[in-house]
């Protein structure tokens, strides 16, 4: 018998979910442009409140010379801020990548931690951030719950959680551990193409026949 927790979908449900997200997302990774896991973490800084497309037109010029702590720290704050500036908040992204850099250059030899407890200890970088730089650049299991994430997987049934770190432990709980990042994507992807913020496209999304906000939605109009 299966258990279905409140405002939750079963785990055959979620089983079904997911195996339709990897049909219509087969080759899923990061859409951030990055060559090593410091440009990996330096663009997820600046990702935060921005979009990935504005961080790869703004890091495409910025690594061309700016690609290690060392290079970076050549930049005083005003300097990168006027480089970043278009990614938003640049001030505060400014000051805190360059006092990143230098932490990893007094305490790690310039390298990036693999570990989300020591990321979490970089300025800039919280739980999302060093979840995606452990993901990505070090290839260990984890699911980086971002405004998309925590918005379709909420919405579908997946979680059920108002706060995003309870969002994470429930789609810990709920999904596969092999399958924690790639779930990470697909789920970046749907709400990015089909489960957008303000107007969910329901009539294209094949999950609408499991989704509990679709359900929802049609009893609110019956």
């Amino acid at each position: 018998m299966t258990i279905k927790k409140a405002n939750m979908i079963s785990k055959k449900e979620i089983k079904e979910v997911l195996k339709i997200l990897n049909d219509m997302y087969p080759d899923v990774e990061s859409e951030l442009v990055y060559s090593t896991p410091f440009e990996l973490l330096i663009s997820t800084i600046l990702a935060a409140q921005c979009t990935d497309k504005r961080v790869n037109s703004v890091t495409k010029e910025l690594y061309k010379k700016y690609n290690t702590p060392e290079k970076l720290l050549e930049l005083n704050e005003q300097e990168l801020g006027e480089m970043i500036k278009s990614c938003g908040f640049y001030r505060m992204k400014s000051k805190n990548i360059l006092n990143t850099c230098k932490i990893l250059v007094e305490k790690y030899n310039s390298k990036v931690p693999d570990t989300i407890e020591e990321l979490m200890t970089l300025p800039g970088v919280g739980r999302k951030t060093a979840n995606v730089v452990v993901s990505n650049a070090f290839g260990k299991d984890a699911i980086a719950v971002d405004t998309h994430v925590f918005r379709v997987s909420n919405r579908i049934g997946l979680a059920n959680s108002g706060d995003v770190f309870e969002t994470e432990k429930q789609l810990m709980e709920n999904i596969d551990k092999k399958l924690w990042s790639k779930a990470h994507h697909w789920l970046i992807y749907h709400g990015r193409r089909v489960c957008k913020a303000r107007k969910p496209n329901c009539k294209i999304c094949p999950i609408s026949k499991y989704c509990l906000y679709y359900k929802k939605s049609i009893q609110t109009k019956d």
